[in-house]
């Protein structure tokens, strides 16, 4: 399986609600380095914007490495 057809796999898995960071973290892979600012700004506003009660709950770094299979 191709790198692309993996991430269409991928993508075709997630709920409508995130496909719109998907369609922004593409749209900035794809830009210039000269828009990558505006791409920037575009993501942070996005975050101010988000609603959902849980986007500033912290996980701690040990967590992470542990649920990732890290030492």
């Amino acid at each position: 399986m191709s790198e692309r057809e993996m991430a269409y796999r991928l993508i075709d898995q997630l709920p409508p609600a995130k496909l719109g960071y998907v369609i922004g973290y593409l749209q900035g892979l794809a830009a210039e380095e000269a828009a990558d600012d505006a791409y920037c700004e575009q993501l942070y506003q996005a975050y101010l914007q988000d609603e959902d009660e849980q986007k500033t709950d912290g996980v701690p770094l040990s967590d992470l490495k542990k649920a990732w299979g890290m030492s």
